[in-house]
């Protein structure tokens, strides 16, 4: 059984219109810090435990710099919206210092074997992962209408950051798109006729600016599920997204069939595209538009791998094998 805390909470944030994936992770995380103070409810805890748990999370558990950020984020939301005693501003813990890892690239060799190799019913999803340079989740929430086809692009809304953006599409996967828009209209016609059907879910400005949106074809999702469910917020019938760890486990299985001996995971795509941009001679501030970055800084991440690659630097010991080296 739940306990009565963790559901008001939930409950609490769910009034507030927070994301459900911001809702699970806040849960994690105040529940986490509960138990390290032995179950100690959070009202009798305070700035000192939290710093003595933000030191463990680092000191103990090695954390990376955005997983103890979160840590923080969720007590903070805690102290400030359910203990109503906001955390000091000048908290004293061991910060994290995790180095930024390299991201991991594909060769274009490597890209075409996963993407031949890819379940059919994800092919396209893996397809805009590479060839738009998509997050996960960006190409799981995509509607009808957000494909461009005019202009060969995808319209990004609400990107991380709660960022817009306008991303280049492949004119080669314009047929599968227009066959994956026939199979939502499929479905549209069929959820149509179901008596409870609610239309798709929208947020909820949307929603109230167009009341009559969850009932058109231009605002479903693009790759649906393939059953229809409740709603857990509203309660209403609707068909959702697909669900995204199916997509992950495609490109997984994907890999380890093309013998990909890297750690290969649907953001390693998007990685891919920018590397093989800049391999291009695309400029890095055009990539920065394409991968939504707010600061260079970000996108310069991908120059750091050109430049320790192997064309970039010759080895000593490979002009010693060429014999192109001369006595001193």
């Amino acid at each position: 059984m739940a306990s009565p805390f963790f559901e008001y909470l939930r409950e609490f944030m769910l009034s507030r219109r927070y994301a459900k994936r911001t809702i699970d992770t806040y849960l994690y995380w105040i529940r986490f810090f509960i138990l390290f103070h032995d179950k100690r409810h959070p009202n009798q805890l305070g700035d000192t435990e939290v710093e003595q748990f933000l030191s463990y999370l680092s000191n103990q558990r090695h954390v990376a710099v955005k997983t103890q950020a979160t840590a923080l984020n969720s007590l903070s939301f805690l102290y400030r919206h359910i203990i109503q005693r906001p955390l000091s501003q000048d908290l004293h813990f061991n910060k994290s210092h995790t180095p930024q890892k390299l991201p991991v690239v594909l060769t274009r060799a490597e890209v075409q074997a996963l993407l031949a190799l890819v379940d059919l019913r994800y092919k396209l999803l893996a397809q805009l992962l590479y060839g738009s340079g998509l997050r996960l989740m960006e190409a799981i929430r995509l509607r009808v209408q957000d494909i461009d086809f005019d202009y060969l692009s995808v319209l990004i809304w609400q990107g991380k950051g709660n960022k817009n953006r306008r991303v280049t599409l492949a004119g080669e996967l314009v047929p599968a798109l227009h066959g994956q828009i026939h199979l939502v209209e499929q479905y549209y016609q069929q959820d149509k006729e179901t008596a409870d059907y609610a239309g798709v879910w929208l947020p909820h400005s949307l929603a109230r600016k167009y009341p009559s949106a969850p009932g058109q074809l231009g605002w479903h999702y693009l790759f649906p599920s393939h059953q229809l469910s409740i709603d857990p917020e509203s309660r209403l019938l609707r068909r959702h997204h697909l669900d995204e760890t199916t997509l992950r486990r495609a490109i997984k299985c994907a890999a380890r069939n093309a013998k990909i001996r890297k750690n290969v995971t649907c953001h390693t795509l998007r990685h891919s595209f920018a590397t093989h941009l800049l391999e291009a001679g695309v400029d890095i501030r055009t990539v920065q538009e394409q991968l939504g970055h707010s600061d260079v800084k970000t996108t310069q991440i991908y120059t750091h791998v050109l430049k320790q690659g192997g064309n970039a630097v010759k080895s000593p010991l490979s002009l010693l094998l060429a014999g192109n080296f001369s006595q001193e």
